[in-house]
C-alpha cells in the first residue's frame, strides 16, 4: 500500500496549487522509493518515458507559428469572416464545431483540432463576433463566458467522441482490465456503448449552448438587445 503515496501526493500538491510538474514529479520519486527503485533507475524512468513520447514536443513548433498568424491578424480575419455569414448565431456556431470536433475524435483525428491551434484563434473569436452580432453591448463578464465555452465545447467533442475510436488508450486499458478478471470483450463493444454517451452529451451541451447564445442576447439590465 505505501506505493500509493504517490496519490496522496498529487492530491495534496493540487490541492495546494502547487507547480502541476513539480507535484507530478514528486509523487513519480516518492511511488519509486516506495517500490524499493534507487534514485538513478528513476530518472532512468522518467528519460526512457520522455524518449518514448518525444513527438509531444512537436507542439513547441505549432506555438511560433500560431503567434505569426495572431500577429498578421487571423483573430481579426476569423472575427470579419463570421460577420458576414448570414444566420451564423453563437449556439449554430459553436453546435457546428461540437460535431466536428466529436466526429473526427470518433475517427481517430483527436489532435486535428484542439486549444492552442483553433479554439484560441479561431474558434473563440468567431463565437465572440457571432454574440456581438446579436448583441453589441456584451459586457467583460459576457465575453469572457463566451471564451470559455468555447474552450469547453472543444473538451466535449475531444471526451465523449474519442471513446468511439476503437484503439484509443482509454478503451484499450479496460478491455486489459477486464479481461485480468476473466471478461474478455472485444474493442468494438466498448466503441459500441459509447456512441449514446456521445450523442447524450451532444444534446446536452447543444442544449447549453443554446441557453448561452439566449443570455449572451441580453443586455445587462436583463432586457433583449435590439428590444
Amino acid at each position: 500500500m505505501l506505493v500509493l503515496i504517490g496519490i496522496l501526493i498529487i492530491i495534496a500538491g493540487f490541492l495546494l496549487r502547487f507547480n502541476p510538474l513539480l507535484v507530478i514529479m514528486a509523487s513519480a520519486l516518492a511511488t519509486g522509493l516506495a517500490a524499493g527503485l534507487d534514485v538513478t533507475a528513476i530518472i532512468a524512468a522518467f528519460g526512457k518515458a520522455f524518449n518514448d513520447t518525444r513527438y509531444v514536443s512537436i507542439v513547441w513548433i505549432v506555438l511560433p507559428v500560431i503567434g505569426l498568424l495572431e500577429a498578421y491578424g487571423l483573430q481579426q480575419h476569423a472575427r470579419t469572416l463570421i460577420g458576414r455569414i448570414r444566420g451564423a448565431t453563437l449556439g449554430k456556431l459553436l453546435g457546428a464545431y461540437l460535431l466536428i470536433r466529436q466526429a473526427m475524435a470518433a475517427a481517430g483525428l483527436t489532435s486535428v483540432a484542439g486549444h492552442p491551434q483553433t479554439v484560441r484563434p479561431l474558434v473563440a473569436p468567431m463565437a465572440e463576433a457571432a454574440a456581438e452580432a446579436a448583441n453589441p453591448d456584451l459586457s467583460e463578464d459576457q465575453r469572457e463566458e463566451v471564451k470559455a465555452f468555447s474552450a469547453a465545447t472543444d473538451n466535449v467533442g475531444l471526451f465523449f467522441g474519442e471513446d468511439i475510436f476503437l484503439a484509443i488508450g482509454s478503451i484499450l486499458l479496460m478491455k486489459g482490465l477486464l479481461e485480468g478478471y476473466g471478461y474478455v470483450l472485444e474493442p468494438l463493444e466498448f466503441a459500441v456503448w459509447a456512441i449514446p454517451t456521445a450523442i447524450a452529451a451532444f444534446l446536452i451541451h447543444g442544449f447549453r449552448l443554446h441557453r448561452l447564445e439566449r443570455r449572451m442576447a441580453r443586455r445587462p439590465g436583463g432586457q433583449e438587445a435590439g428590444a
